[in-house]
């Protein structure tokens, strides 16, 4: 499994983490205002998005950080069985991606704020596989709740690759949101938890988190 490594590994993984993200001036230059929010979405206090984008570790130790975000829940999504495993889901074969449901205020953080974090800190064109991580369970996919949310992620994925953000297409699934369940407690806000402890935090979740912040550093909780 990914995440059980090696010490001999750290160095491969380094030049080829599953988190490296390279400076992209197309990707840059995107303004995320798109379609306007529906009044009824903007009358909720509180609204939920689920995102996948590779290792969990890696995600949520940076929304955790977004400010108008008021929980973080890594687990597993879009699968075909009740209360998956993490050994499960890192056989590629339950239907499952690792995902995050993430909580948050729409008075405080917008989805199209949450959609440009989404897109900037993973690869969207490799399918079923976000670096050295390989299988279905790490798609990028984004599952909407509503038909505002499907409205703008598909304007989003549609004004990127028209754009020329990426060198290849997206392939990330925009799908309707069916199911979700919490990963087990271990992995719940393990980067924090872990850092001074699995050098797997150290050498790519780090890294990751730490350009998050120069890049968004507008956004962060205070």
């Amino acid at each position: 499994m990914h995440k059980i490594l090696l010490p001999a590994l750290l160095t491969i993984l380094t030049a080829f983490s599953a988190c490296a993200q390279k400076k992209n001036s197309k990707l840059e230059s995107v303004q995320f205002t798109g379609p306007e929010n529906k009044k009824s979405t903007m009358e909720n206090k509180k609204d939920t998005a689920t995102f996948a984008n590779g290792c969990f570790w890696c995600t949520e130790a940076i929304f955790q950080d977004v400010n108008g975000v008021e929980k973080v829940t890594s687990g597993y999504t879009d699968g075909d069985t009740k209360k998956p495993t993490y050994e499960e889901v890192c056989t590629g074969t339950t239907g499952f991606a690792e995902a995050l449901q993430i909580v948050y205020d729409p008075a405080v953080v917008s989805f199209d704020e949450l959609l440009e974090i989404f897109w900037k800190t993973h690869d969207p064109t490799t399918l079923n596989r976000q670096g050295n991580d390989v299988g279905t369970q790490y798609r990028s996919g984004i599952y909407y709740h509503n038909d505002n949310q499907k409205e703008k992620a598909e304007y989003y994925k549609n004004a990127l690759d028209k754009s020329g953000a990426f060198s290849d297409p997206i392939v990330t699934e925009i799908k309707s949101f069916r199911n979700f369940y919490p990963a087990e407690d271990y992995h719940q806000g393990y980067f924090n938890g872990n850092e001074n402890k699995n050098p797997y935090c150290k050498v790519v979740i780090r890294p990751k988190v730490d350009k998050f912040r120069i890049a968004f550093k507008d956004k962060l909780k205070k």
